[in-house]
């Protein structure tokens, strides 16, 4: 299921009677993609994923939403390019400002854009880059662990996990797996709070789902 995005801004209408007028760089790329019709060529949509590159997760900055993984799909509709996003969770209350985000960067290359949230299949952490993972570590932030193997296309949804043992969580800081858990949720609902036994300092978790 996807829903659409839509806004009425001074900059979006004046994408949408423009017909030219890129400068340079991506613009230029870009105004010759939209004239094409077709989306452009490829040259034009590696252009278009490197602005995208460049929108970060509001809630954790050192970390685009491509190396999230949020960003699913770029499509050319014939009027707009589609940015395809998916929430990290249901209700993520950033899923508005990452909307806005790619919104504002695309806009100010020229681009006519629409913003799509598609709900399935549901983000899991396995979707993190391993660039995204390094980042995490080295903002402070333990990353998830991998989720087991399942089924192809399958998705186990347990109401009564299974009692088995946590796999340690290494601490980002000094690397020590003597840690605890103090709160199932840390500075976000996705993150658990976790403390070191060995350099005594509080991080978050990115909790596996």
């Amino acid at each position: 299921m996807s829903i659409p995005h839509t806004w009425k801004t001074p900059a979006e209408a004046a994408l949408q009677s423009s017909a030219a007028g890129a400068s340079e760089g991506v613009s230029a790329g870009v105004s010759a993609g939209v004239s094409a019709g077709a989306g452009g060529s490829d040259e034009l949509r590696a252009r278009i994923w490197a602005l995208l590159e460049q929108v970060s997760d509001p809630e954790i900055p050192v970390i685009s939403l491509l190396d999230l993984g949020v960003v699913r799909e770029l499509r050319w509709s014939g009027a707009a390019w589609q940015v395809v996003i998916t929430p990290t969770y249901s209700g993520c209350p950033a899923m508005t400002q990452m909307a806005d985000d790619i919104v504002a960067v695309l806009a100010g290359a020229h681009l006519p854009v629409e913003v799509l949230t598609q709900l399935a299949p549901a983000w899991s952490t396995d979707w993190i880059s391993p660039q995204g993972r390094q980042k995490l570590h080295e903002y402070g932030i333990a990353p998830p662990a991998a989720l087991p193997a399942q089924p192809a296309g399958a998705r186990v949804l347990r109401f009564m996990p299974r009692q088995e043992a946590a796999p340690a969580v290494a601490c980002p800081r000094c690397g020590s797996q003597e840690t605890v858990e103090t709160s199932h949720f840390g500075s976000t609902a996705c993150k658990a709070l976790y403390r070191c036994l060995s350099c005594r300092e509080p991080f978050d978790y990115f909790k596996p789902y």
